[in-house]
């Protein structure tokens, strides 16, 4: 297995690169195309109305535009539904008029947003010019968008926890089930995980109309949201948690005899398959010229992340503790085929979302995203040499420590390895959520 090891990394970077050169430009979020009058003309003085024309068709609660802070009325129009009509107050602009606007692309709810500004030449007072001069543009909130990254975060995580936890134990330790720790886990990660599903369209729905935090909460922001499709995704989502309250209530009042039985394996395999699918729709997967590939690769990375991250935790936390030989022998070696498969489903699935959404090798190095892509798949590649350190002391010293009964000088390496493997792990999710809540191509 340590022989085959460096030539199954060889091939899956040789395969990633040649997705790469081989792949088609994605496509970007909904982007502005152009404007009437253009950006950046002279005009006498301030249009009655801006029409602007986007790269696909949009929806009017999806766009919004502010001029001078003040949200504008804006109309569909005769042009089509890629065009929307912007209506100008003449008190927009003196001698100059700056139009703030930001788009959610229909397919996966990201923001895109810019800065139109039109020279105005009739003359204004001093006064007036010199208050318009200090007037700041404004643009989306930096705290609502930390917020939003970091909402996600918890998301991604409490996702991992939850699905990859109850997998572990249906399949891997189902007495692990009454294990104090292991139940907190569970609970503690639905409960954050239904709060953040709560709080992240809300976040969205701010970030989206250039509000601030304090119009998180305001019932209007969830009600404009709920108009769109992201909407609905995140209401499934919702509704997806609160069904996973009941797969959880019978895992903790039934411990292994729940954790054993079909009937919980199914309920728990179809609230995972919903939670799973219900988080991945709002990902960058629509991106590129075959989306439905892009979803199911999102899928299965979501499912590979929660299987390794999930059974990492539940081995820190609730196995290695107890240190019992039969546990180490079964357990360890189980979940070390586990995370084998799950290593390499997420190899898979990446280098597929990485052709769907960065497009050309060149992007990698060009753009933001690109840049933050390559940061994740640095710490990525950390990970994965921790975590072969630890397949290599499962192979060698579990049958030791099994002998010793789990004596904590012989476990102790393999508890380091598998610490300093979770908080990569980690590492890697933050990424993720600013990949996520960010525009590829820039």
């Amino acid at each position: 297995m340590r022989r085959r090891a460096p030539s199954l990394l060889a091939a899956l970077l040789t395969a990633f690169a040649a997705l790469l050169f081989a792949a088609p430009p994605a496509s970007a979020h909904t982007e502005l195309e152009s404007s009437a009058p253009k950006n950046g003309s002279r005009l006498a003085h301030t249009p009655a109305t801006v029409r602007l024309t986007f790269s696909e068709p949009v929806e009017l609660a999806d766009v919004h535009v502010k001029a001078a802070g003040k949200q504008l009325t804006l109309s569909r129009g005769t042009h089509g539904n890629d065009a929307i009509e912007v209506t100008v107050p003449k008190s927009a602009g003196r001698d100059r008029l700056a139009l703030v606007w930001q788009v959610l692309d229909m397919e996966d709810g990201h923001p895109t947003s810019g800065t139109l500004s039109f020279r105005l030449t009739a003359k204004a007072k001093a006064a007036n010019h010199a208050a318009e001069a200090a007037a700041a543009v404004p643009e989306p909130s930096e705290a609502v968008h930390s917020a939003w990254v970091a909402v996600r975060w918890a998301g991604y995580l409490c996702l991992a926890l939850f699905v990859g936890g109850l997998a572990f134990l249906a399949l891997l330790w189902p007495q692990g089930a009454w294990d104090r720790r292991t139940r907190r886990v569970l609970t503690l990660s639905w409960i954050t995980g239904l709060a953040a599903s709560l709080l992240a369209p809300g976040l969205q729905g701010a970030y989206g109309a250039m509000g601030t935090l304090g119009d998180v909460l305001r019932p209007a922001t969830y009600t404009d949201l709920l108009a769109t499709e992201v909407g609905i995704v995140a209401a499934c989502r919702v509704l997806m948690w609160v069904l996973a309250a009941i797969v959880l209530a019978a895992l903790l009042q039934g411990g292994d005899r729940a954790a054993r039985s079909p009937g919980w394996r199914v309920g728990t395999l179809a609230v995972g398959f919903g939670l799973l699918r219900t988080t991945s729709m709002t990902g960058h997967n629509s991106e590129g010229t075959h989306p439905g590939w892009g979803a199911v690769a999102d899928l299965v990375h979501l499912l590979g992340v929660s299987l390794w991250l999930g059974g990492l935790t539940l081995l820190l936390l609730g196995v290695l503790p107890r240190r019992r030989p039969e546990e180490l022998s079964s357990v360890l070696s189980g979940y070390s085929t586990l995370a084998g498969v799950s290593v390499a489903a997420i190899a898979a699935a990446g280098a597929v979302l990485t052709w769907q959404v960065v497009g050309s090798f060149g992007a990698l190095f060009h753009t933001d995203y690109g840049r933050l892509l390559l940061l994740k798949l640095a710490v990525l590649a950390a990970v994965l040499l921790i975590a072969q350190r630890s397949r290599g002391w499962v192979r060698t010293r579990l049958d030791i420590a099994v002998l010793l009964r789990g004596d904590r000088a012989t476990v102790r390496p393999f508890v380091h390895s598998v610490a300093a493997e979770t908080g990569l792990v980690l590492v890697v999710l933050a990424a993720t959520s600013l990949l996520v809540t960010s525009a590829p191509g820039r």
